[in-house]
C-alpha cells in the first residue's frame, strides 16, 4: 500500500448491495477508507448469485461480478432479523464516519436506522441513501434496478435503431458510472465540510436523477425546439460519417467518426480518393448527412477489405478518429491498457488469481490502490468485532450462538 492514502482513518458502515452502492464504496476503499460490508447469509447480495463464475462453477464466493465491485473491503455476517443485531450495528456506527445504503425507502427505517435515528447515535455522521428515485416525491418507494432506470431516464428510448425495438445498455451505465461517481463526489464534499465545521449531513442521491444529469441533450432539444430526439443507431446529429463498419475477419468492426472537412480529406486520402468520394453528395457535412445510407455503404465496402487493427492505426496516424470494436479478450490483451497497468491480479481465497480493473485516475501523490481481493461472506466478522468494537472472544461466541452473527 502507498505511504499516504487520503481517506485513511475514514470508516464506512456499508449496507449497500448489488451495483451502485458497492461501486461507490469501492471508490472510497481505493483511496484508503476502511469499508465494512454488512452482509447476511439469510439475504445474500444478489451479485453473489450472478455470474460470470470462476471456471463456470456457481457459488457465492465465485462471482466475478461481485468480486469486481468489492475489493479492499471487509465483510461481516450479521443477521438483521435478530433484534440484538441493531445493538451491534449501533456500536459500529459510533466507530464510523459514513453510513451508506442503496435500499428501497423504508428498509433502514424498519431497523430504526434511518437518518434521524443514526444522527442521534452519532451527530457528525455522513449518512448516504441511494433509493432509485430519491427519498421524496410520489415514486420514492418504487423499487428499481439498472434496466428500469435506463427506461425512466430515456436511455432505452435513445439506444438502438429507428426501425427497431429499443435495446438499451443493460445495467452498466447508471449503476456503474453516474450513480457511484456522483455519490462518491458528494461524500468527498461532505467529508471536507465536516473537517471544516464538525458537522455531518444527509446525502440523498436519486439514482435516476444521477443518470439523467449526464444525458441532457434530448431534453434540451425538446425544450429548445419542441422535437423528441429519436434513436439513431451509431449516427450523430451533426456529422457524417459517424458509424461502425465491418472489416476483415469474423465479427470484426471499426468505428469511424469524421468531425470536420480536414478529417474528411484525411479519410479520403487513406481510402485512396476514389471516384465516388468526389461526388457533390459528399462534399460537405450537410450533404453527407443527407446521404448517409449511401455514404456508409461505400465506406463499408472499403473497410471490408482491411484488417481492423491495421486500419485503425492507419486512420489514427492520418488524424482520423477510429477505434476497433474490442471484445473482452481484446481488452485484457490491449497493449495501451496493459502499459498503464489498468489490469491487476489479486489472489482470491476461492477463485485464486483473479483480474480487477484499477482506478483510471492516476494521482501522483495519493494514488488509488488495490491491496486485497473481494471478501468472503463474513470473512472479517470476528476481526472487526474484536478490533473495531472491542468485543471479547466469549462475547463473539455468545453472539454466534444466539445467531446474531454468522
Amino acid at each position: 500500500m502507498p505511504n499516504k492514502r487520503p481517506l485513511e482513518g475514514v470508516r464506512v458502515c456499508d449496507f449497500s448491495w448489488v451495483g451502485a452502492g458497492p461501486s461507490t464504496t469501492r471508490l472510497l476503499s481505493e483511496y484508503g477508507a476502511d469499508v465494512i460490508r454488512l452482509e447476511s447469509k439469510s439475504r445474500l447480495d444478489l451479485l453473489r448469485l450472478i455470474g460470470p463464475y470462476k471456471d463456470g462453477i456457481a457459488g457465492i464466493e465465485r462471482s466475478g461480478y461481485f468480486s469486481n465491485r468489492n475489493p479492499n473491503k471487509r465483510s461481516i455476517d450479521i443477521n438483521m432479523k435478530n433484534p440484538q443485531a441493531r445493538d451491534l450495528v449501533v456500536k459500529l456506527i459510533k466507530e464510523s464516519d459514513i453510513v451508506i445504503n442503496n435500499f428501497t425507502m423504508g428498509v433502514m427505517e424498519k431497523w430504526n436506522l434511518g437518518y434521524e435515528e443514526v444522527n442521534e447515535i452519532k451527530p457528525d455522521i455522513i449518512y448516504v441513501t441511494m433509493p432509485t428515485q430519491g427519498s421524496t416525491g410520489p415514486h420514492k418507494n418504487y423499487m428499481g434496478f439498472g434496466i428500469t432506470m435506463n427506461a425512466l431516464v430515456g436511455i432505452h428510448y435513445l439506444t438502438g435503431y429507428p426501425d427497431k425495438v429499443p435495446f438499451g445498455m443493460g445495467t452498466n451505465y447508471p449503476d456503474h458510472v453516474p450513480n457511484p461517481v456522483h455519490t462518491a463526489f458528494a461524500i468527498a464534499v461532505a467529508l471536507l465540510h465536516r473537517r471544516k465545521t464538525g458537522q455531518g449531513q444527509l446525502i440523498d442521491v436519486s439514482q435516476t436523477e444521477a443518470a439523467l444529469a449526464v444525458l441532457p441533450t434530448s431534453v434540451m432539444n425538446y425544450a429548445a425546439n419542441g422535437k423528441v430526439l429519436e434513436r439513431r443507431g451509431n449516427r450523430d446529429l451533426n456529422v457524417a460519417p459517424h458509424g461502425v463498419y465491418a472489416t476483415k475477419g469474423d465479427r470484426r468492426w471499426i468505428a469511424i467518426a469524421v468531425f470536420n472537412q480536414s478529417e474528411w480529406a484525411a479519410l479520403l486520402n487513406v481510402m485512396g480518393n476514389s471516384e465516388w468520394s468526389n461526388s457533390e453528395k459528399f462534399s460537405s457535412a450537410a450533404s453527407r448527412l443527407e446521404n448517409q445510407d449511401e455514404l456508409d455503404e461505400m465506406i463499408e465496402t472499403w473497410t471490408n477489405q482491411h484488417e481492423a487493427y491495421q486500419l485503425m492505426d492507419r486512420l489514427a496516424q492520418a488524424g482520423v478518429r477510429a477505434g476497433v470494436l474490442q471484445n473482452s479478450k481484446d481488452l485484457l490483451e490491449d497493449p495501451q491498457l496493459n502499459e498503464r497497468g489498468f489490469w491487476a491480479y489479486l489472489n482470491h481465497q476461492e477463485m485464486r488469481r483473479h483480474v480487477y480493473n484499477v482506478s483510471p485516475a492516476h494521482l501522483s501523490k495519493t494514488p488509488a490502490q488495490l491491496y486485497s481481493p473481494a471478501p468472503l461472506l463474513g470473512e472479517h466478522t470476528d476481526r472487526v468485532l474484536k478490533e473495531v468494537l472491542g468485543l471479547s472472544e466469549a462475547e463473539i461466541v455468545k453472539l454466534r450462538e444466539e445467531k446474531v452473527i454468522g
